[in-house]
């Protein structure tokens, strides 16, 4: 095994030091993924650029370990230990009983240490058995589930750092139980998302790291046991049920090889001492034994897979590129937000009580004015109309609804649309029934043929043939329209050219026709009021008989 000739004391620094500074040209970490208070993500093109694009590294095929999982739950302190391995030429890796542990920045406590994703700034060179030189990329990331971050940042986190990376460690405490597969499921899905090539599996290895495993008893420390305890979690039966089913499968399709390591508790020192630095005299001695098998079986040089993107190797250069534009995406909205289980289960609960009340809704309004139904007057329809509304809309607020009723506002609001929305076509089935309504389009095309018979016979009669010519255009192009008119309600074809002559002729029913009939009506009860004695036409003569007849 070979490593790039670096005495181990280069990457030991003092914690105080900021990330802008480099004492000494000493490696540290980079904060290249930075969560903003605004839950926005904001990539340090700058810094990731003077990592990956070294003179060294940057035509080197890049293998990219990353280490994920909820928050306070050690990754960091895992993480430096690897570096211990990777700076380390000697077989005694661990160093001394006595020497403090340092690199990436950690501590005990409840609160969160690391955010974003951070990677260490100097790139490991390694030989390969196969005597190709590779470059090995580290990265530590933020913890998910901490009381700062949404589901979102978790989320964008998580798949970021299993799109870039060739090895995903699973970090998890204690016991691998449905949650933390569910979770899985999710955040490799939105990476997933984020990624053009859906039919391969997208992702290299994942490995789940069970931190302070009690059952050794029934799984034994170690690769073997956590092997035998990962095929007995993920095993696909015919009795489970299809939600667990389909959790499994997802996490097979996601990954091209997993595996699992069952490591002991650190000890009592670890976890309550608040001055503990990492010496390894106060870890227990299980631990630091199955923590020198565990470092090696992921780091030695056989066992580094080159970072792969649709079958093909990628560089430092490469990888570079591929954080710019993976980064991109989860900038932008092009992909759903994650929800919580409760904000996913609300929403499929007012979903569904939306879908009731808008069921019975169409129902009811089926048997007022169905297909089967005869035409029904609009102001009646109407009324029906607001009296079936209000009744779906009792139906959705009966419901009991998760997420308030706050939250269930926007359903109602999105309900009271869908109906209205609805009712604009049944007004629409309701007139096509209405025979006036039918006929108005031939009506149409009918008065216009004889105004145009009239204006061109009346014209042609003064001498003005341009008019009577005009006239009579108009007149035959009405009669083509009026037989096509007729042949598509014959035949059912063209039906398009249809809705158009249909919607001409309404435009020219109620923009000008409708407006001469309404002027003349003016017209006549203008005459009345000003001859409130004289009958108007068509009423002279009806006038005096009927008053003879009052006479006798």
């Amino acid at each position: 095994m070979q490593f790039k000739n670096t005495k181990l004391v280069i990457y030991y620094f003092s914690m105080e030091f900021s990330e802008e500074e480099e004492p000494d040209g000493r490696a540290r970490p980079i904060q290249v993924l930075v969560v903003k208070d605004d839950h926005t993500f904001e990539l340090d093109e700058a810094a990731l650029s003077r990592i990956l694009l070294a003179d060294e590294v940057q035509n080197r095929e890049v293998v990219a370990i990353s280490v994920a999982g909820a928050f306070r739950k050690g990754k960091s302190f895992l993480m430096d230990f690897m570096l211990r391995y990777m700076y380390s030429q000697v077989r005694s890796w661990l160093g001394e009983e006595d020497e403090p542990l340092t690199g990436f920045s950690w501590r005990g406590g409840s609160e969160r240490e690391t955010t974003g994703i951070q990677i260490w700034s100097e790139v490991f060179l390694v030989d390969k058995p196969d005597g190709r030189k590779v470059a090995v990329l580290l990265m530590d990331t933020q913890g998910t589930f901490d009381s700062q971050s949404t589901l979102r940042d978790s989320a964008t986190v998580f798949a970021l750092s299993t799109m870039i990376s060739s090895m995903q460690v699973y970090n998890i405490s204690q016991n691998v139980q449905e949650d933390d597969l569910q979770h899985l499921q999710l955040f490799t899905e939105y990476g997933r998302l984020a990624m053009e090539e859906t039919f391969l599996k997208p992702f290299q290895s994942m490995i789940f790291l069970v931190r302070d495993w009690s059952f050794p008893y029934e799984f034994g420390y170690g690769q073997e046991g956590g092997m035998k305890f990962l095929e007995k979690r993920l095993k696909i039966s015919e009795n489970q049920h299809e939600e667990l089913q389909n959790v499994r499968k997802h996490i097979h399709s996601c990954f091209t090889n997993i595996s699992c390591f069952l490591l002991p508790h650190p000890g009592l020192k670890v976890a309550t001492n608040p001055n503990f630095d990492g010496r390894l005299k106060e870890i227990d001695r299980e631990f630091i034994n199955n923590l020198k098998i565990l470092v090696p079986w992921l780091l030695s040089p056989k066992n580094l897979d080159v970072k792969e993107i649709n079958g093909s190797n990628i560089t430092c250069r490469g990888l570079l590129e591929y954080f710019k534009a993976y980064i991109k995406i989860y900038q932008g909205e092009e992909l759903p937000h994650p929800k919580s289980m409760l904000q996913a289960t609300a929403e499929a609960n007012n979903l569904a009580a939306v879908a009731a009340a808008k069921d019975l809704y169409s129902k009811k309004m089926e048997q007022v004015c169905g297909g089967d139904r005869p035409f029904l007057a609009p102001a009646e329809l109407q009324a029906r109309h607001s009296d079936i509304r209000e009744e779906a809309l009792q139906v959705f607020r009966g419901v009991k609804k998760m997420g308030g009723e706050e939250f269930s506002r926007r359903y109602l609001l999105q309900l009271e649309g869908e109906v209205d929305e609805v009712f604009v076509q049944y007004i629409k089935h309701n007139d096509s029934k209405n025979i006036f309504h039918a006929a108005r389009t031939p009506a149409t095309l009918f008065v216009v043929i004889f105004i145009m018979y009239v204006a061109a016979g009346i014209t042609g009669f003064v001498g003005v043939d341009i008019i009577a010519s005009v006239c009579n255009m108009i007149l035959g192009l009405a009669l083509i329209t009026l037989c096509t008119w007729a042949y598509i309600r014959y035949s059912g074809e063209y039906r398009e050219l249809g809705q158009v002559i249909d919607q001409v002729a309404g435009a020219l029913w109620d923009q000008a026709l409708y407006k001469l009939y309404n002027a003349a009506a003016n017209h006549r009860h203008l005459y009345h009021h000003a001859f409130p004695g004289q009958p108007a036409h068509g009423e002279g003569r009806e006038a005096p008989e009927e008053a003879h007849r009052k006479r006798n």
